[in-house]
């Protein structure tokens, strides 16, 4: 009974929870994909995930910017050509989809995945004129 009672508390200790994914199990499930993620029931942004790690995301204004990512520890951090400072973040896989915790500020930002296709994302060009 005694052990039973401790497997029981081991099993609703933070051990159980979810890990975070892989650099390996992240490439798997996002190569070849175009993510889009949510955030509080609201469109966020969408990301395409492009072969050797490569990037392109849009906020869904239509403006693109491209940048890689890579693991760094139990983290997937990201950099783009407009901020080379990394931006990392933790993903879990829930239900169908993706979690992503932002672990440059963990409290802040929490994004789902929305929804996923193999289409490229809509990228506008440089603005002209103005």
């Amino acid at each position: 009974m005694i052990r039973l009672a401790c497997l029981l508390a081991l099993l609703a200790s933070p051990l159980a929870a979810a890990q975070p994914m892989t650099g390996a199990e992240f490439e798997a499930y996002v190569t070849g994909k175009t993510l889009y993620f949510g955030r509080g029931g609201t469109a966020y942004g969408v990301e395409e995930y492009l072969p050797d790690r490569q990037v392109r995301w849009s906020f869904l204004d239509g403006q693109c910017k491209d940048g890689s990512w890579y693991q760094e520890g139990q983290m997937i951090c990201f950099v783009y050509e407009d901020a080379p400072m990394p931006q990392c973040w933790s993903f879990y896989r829930e239900g169908s989809g993706l979690r992503a915790v932002f672990e440059n500020d963990p409290g802040n930002t929490v994004l789902y995945e929305a929804q996923q296709n193999d289409e490229p994302m809509l990228c506008l060009g440089p603005e002209v004129g103005a």
